[in-house]
């Protein structure tokens, strides 16, 4: 049922389109309305929702902010919280059921999944995705598409590129070099080009280096096409398009949502007027003819299994939680505890964000009454703690409450969080602050309880400061989707093992960020200043403390590392081996992770960098030893002069780690890497690169010496230290000095001696 593309397929659809007019083919290439393509003889409409955690459909008002309503589908956990389960099995079964979803709902193409990059915590639309590193977001996310696409239906990955924030989302231009570009925000859409062949790819609003990504041939051609071989159509997030012939130009195949026939004659006027090759409609209108074939809906499918998938949503919902801290062992709650659950948050939950992910839920299980039903009425306690309406009046009366409550319990849970409202597409946060009220209602109630855990509701990460160390647990609850309250219940009773790890790093502070003095950017621009060093790589290579480190997550049992072996492969590849243990007395999942370091090289690196990971279930004693093959661009780092990548001679380490921080264990490997591949020359290479290159270091230093007397060579010699000081002059420069002339034609011979294959 995979909607793969076959030779027989495209030769199909190109014969498909043979008989249409230039006008049908170029109604193709726009929306017939908000959601769907328009229909053509032979190719018949497409329909597209928004996703990614749930199917949005919508049959009567249009609307692609979540303002109206939808027929109802399952709520799954969105990004933020699925990306913590750092589970790619669980993650496609998930996708596997929104296929089945989207296809009952006669939806041929679901937006998902959003995976953009967690370059600040501040992002309004966090929440959607899954981390800030682009190793788990790119594994997840071909995961998520084999899933969706396993049904017939189509996805979406989005959005297509350098979008990492909301505020003036629409022109803002993202002004990132090339490196940062293609090692932390091009990796994850690479990988699921790659792996899954996703039908369509969603190009991003903003400007990209000051063109907009919908008008950028390099973006949509160059790479995406030409280099990572993306088979599928390239379509616009809704309203992206500012410039429909330039677009079409650069390989943006369907602009949506339609704009009534107007940019289709734009297209047609052009073609017959001479300004726009046919060829460029032609190949767009063939992509989007190939993308209805890939996605024919059947008509079988008219419903889905609600109890099943919100089953489904609840165990992806408690393989997401990430325990962050447990104090003396206060969870999982014990048989009979008297528990004092405060916070309105527990009865009324917040389990998803505001913007075009809006899903109409199925049903939400609410965490108070999951609690009661797990633990016994008679034995949970409630108080809101606050309100909703933040009524200072009330404030008060409504903490003594609930500090009177928990003063009298066993235990107190306190659910906190951010509300919709302050987390959802079209705008940015501005501080990483919980509300000043549930502030307040945590230390009101941890200064009288036994015990406190803290269950936190919240789309992007918040800082846990002051109250963090008066609290005895804490848990990260994310928004859940719809059966998230049946899954803390279970995370808090034991009956399910905590395993989610963090995918993003919690900082102490906001400006403990990399992108703190950057984001969200001014003046229309948006400067990428911290280059790689996103997230962790950030932490950990400038040595900022942070509250809770990526990858950080704790379980109700313990796993051990041992036999940690690393050998290389070839030049530039390893293989990895580690053998994980349960030591405790429970089952329980662990994620191994696989971080490399690298040896000093041209460029700066980030202390370490995660290349591998595995989440691994064993029962009480048992170990497992588990292999990884990594390959060389675990190994290499992007060359924005030779434009390819580079991996660096010399030693690797190995680290096995509970997170980015707690490293446990270490080995080293040899890799020669490029060391026989030098980099080819150029007028403008420094006069180190030229004399230090094994070839043509040589061959110049031979040139200049062999018309030298002897008493000229042997002050040449003495003049090496000399030379030293020029090493940072372009050869171009160097070359004309007074005394040192070499011929233009000599340094052109050697620029392609330094290109020869065989040195390559």
């Amino acid at each position: 049922m995979s909607p793969e593309i076959t030779a027989a397929d495209a030769a199909t659809t190109k014969a498909s389109i043979q008989h249409l007019s230039l006008a049908e083919k170029a109604s193709l290439l726009s929306g017939r309305d908000f959601w769907s393509t328009p229909p053509a003889p032979g190719v018949p409409s497409i329909v597209m929702v928004d996703g990614p955690h749930g199917v949005r459909r919508q049959e009567g008002t249009a609307d692609n902010l979540g303002l109206h309503g939808s027929l109802p589908s399952t709520c799954f956990p969105p990004g933020t919280a699925l990306g913590s389960s750092w589970d790619p099995d669980l993650v496609e079964e998930v996708g596997r059921a929104l296929g089945r979803e989207a296809r009952a709902l006669s939806v041929n193409v679901l937006l998902g999944p959003a995976i953009n990059i967690k370059r600040s915590p501040l992002c309004g639309r966090n929440f959607e995705y899954l981390s800030e590193d682009p190793l788990v977001t790119g594994v997840l996310g071909a995961a998520y598409v084999r899933g969706v696409q396993s049904q017939g239906v189509g996805a979406s990955v989005k959005h297509f590129a350098a979008n990492n924030q909301e505020t003036d989302r629409m022109r803002v231009s993202s002004d990132v070099d090339e490196r940062t570009l293609r090692e932390i925000y091009f990796p994850a859409f690479e990988r699921v080009v790659r792996e899954s062949d996703p039908a369509t790819i969603m190009c991003s609003y903003n400007r990209i280096n000051g063109t907009y990504a919908s008008e950028n041939r390099w973006l949509l051609t160059d790479v995406l096409r030409t280099e990572w071989g993306f088979r599928g159509a390239v379509i616009s997030d809704w309203g992206a398009v500012s410039n429909r012939l330039a677009a079409l130009k650069a390989g943006l195949d369907l602009e949506m949502p339609g704009t009534d026939g107007t940019t289709v004659a734009e297209v047609i006027s052009a073609v017959e007027g001479g300004s726009l090759a046919s060829e460029y409609v032609d190949s767009s209108a063939a992509r989007i003819a190939t993308l209805q074939r890939r996605t024919a809906l059947v008509d079988d499918e008219t419903a889905f299994d609600a109890d099943e998938h919100h089953a489904l949503a609840r165990r992806a919902a408690a393989a997401s939680i990430v325990l962050l801290r447990n104090e003396n062992n206060t969870l999982p709650l014990q048989p009979g505890t008297a528990v004092a659950v405060l916070g309105e948050f527990a009865a009324k939950p917040r389990y998803q964000g505001g913007g075009s992910s809006h899903v109409n839920a199925t049903r939400v299980d609410v965490p108070l009454d999951e609690l009661r039903r797990a633990l016994g009425a008679d034995r949970v306690h409630y108080a809101p703690g606050y309100g909703s309406d933040r009524v200072t009046a009330n404030a008060a009366l409504l903490r003594t409450e609930a500090a009177d409550l928990a003063r009298s319990a066993d235990l107190s849970i306190v659910f906190v969080g951010l509300e919709e409202k302050e987390e959802s597409e079209g705008f940015d946060r501005t501080h990483l602050d919980l509300p000043a009220d549930h502030v307040a209602l945590i230390q009101a109630v941890a200064a009288v309880s036994a015990r406190t855990v803290v269950v936190l509701s919240n789309g992007g990460v918040v800082t846990l400061e002051p109250w963090h160390d008066r609290v005895d647990a804490i848990i990260e609850g994310w928004a859940l989707g719809q059966a998230g309250g049946g899954a803390i219940a279970d995370i808090l009773t034991g009956r399910t093992n905590p395993s989610g790890r963090l995918a993003e790093t919690i900082p102490y502070r906001l400006n403990d960020t990399a992108s703190f003095i950057n984001f969200p950017g001014e003046a229309g621009h948006v400067r990428y200043g911290e280059g790689v060093l996103v997230g962790y790589r950030f932490h950990e290579t400038v040595d900022v403390p942070a509250r809770y480190p990526f990858g950080h997550g704790l379980s109700y049992t313990t796993f051990s590392y041992s036999n940690l072996s690393a050998r290389s492969v070839g030049l530039d590849e390893a293989t990895v081996e580690v053998t994980v243990t349960n030591t405790g007395d429970r089952v329980g999942a662990d994620v191994v992770q696989i971080y490399v370091g690298a040896p000093a090289g041209p460029v700066r690196t980030p202390a370490r960098e995660l290349r591998a990971f595995r989440k691994v279930t064993l029962d009480p004693g048992d170990s497992r030893t588990v292999t990884f093959d990594l390959d060389r661009r675990a190994f290499a780092y992007y060359d924005i002069t030779d434009h390819r990548w580079a991996v660096t001679p010399g030693l690797y380490s190995i680290e096995v780690g509970r997170s980015s921080h707690a490293i446990t264990n270490r080995s080293t490997i040899m890799l020669d890497g490029d060391a026989g591949r030098p980099s080819p020359l150029s007028l403008t290479s420094t006069v180190e690169e030229w004399f230090t290159h094994p070839v043509v270091g040589p061959l110049l230093i031979e040139g200049i010496t062999a018309s030298l007397t002897e008493e000229q060579r042997q002050a040449a010699e003495g003049m090496q230290d000399g030379l030293k000081m020029a090493y940072s002059m372009p050869m171009n420069q160097f070359a004309k000095f007074p005394g040192v002339t070499i011929p233009l034609e000599s340094l052109h011979q050697l620029i392609e001696a330094s290109k020869e294959p065989s040195f390559q």
